[in-house]
């Protein structure tokens, strides 16, 4: 098997018009599909997919399941935003050899990295 590329990377949601305040009112995110009479939301970022799906008890939201990162053009500015709309931080946002993150939560508890890796000639060799 040879695998090309992510189609889409998708988290589950229990409802969707509160997960879509979250995911476009909060991280500005643009629609760019919508399936199943509402139940999946896709949006394009960069090349990729995210989506959001609330697809019944066969998958449910976890804090302790995969996890998206999200590379952000402005840390800071991003954090700020973030903690102004009071959302949930499950890592406080710290520094490592090669960039900066902080983990949130969306409104079902579901993990996002908020990222942003530094310049060339900042970073240090991660380990």
């Amino acid at each position: 098997m040879k695998i090309k590329n992510i189609a889409f990377v998708g988290i589950p949601v229990t409802d969707m018009k509160r997960a879509r305040e979250f995911y476009e009112g909060v991280l500005g995110l643009e629609t760019s599909d919508e399936m199943g009479h509402g139940k999946w939301v896709e949006y394009a970022i960069g090349d990729d997919t995210l989506a959001i799906g609330s697809v019944g008890d066969q998958w449910k939201p976890s804090a302790d399941g995969t996890s998206v990162a999200i590379e952000i053009e402005n840390f800071d500015e991003a954090i700020k935003r973030l903690k102004d709309r009071h959302v949930r931080f499950a890592a406080e946002p710290f520094e490592s050899p090669c960039c900066h993150m902080a983990v949130v939560q969306d409104p079902d508890g579901n993990k996002l990295i908020i990222h942003k890796l530094k310049p060339e000639n900042e970073k240090e060799p991660c380990p």
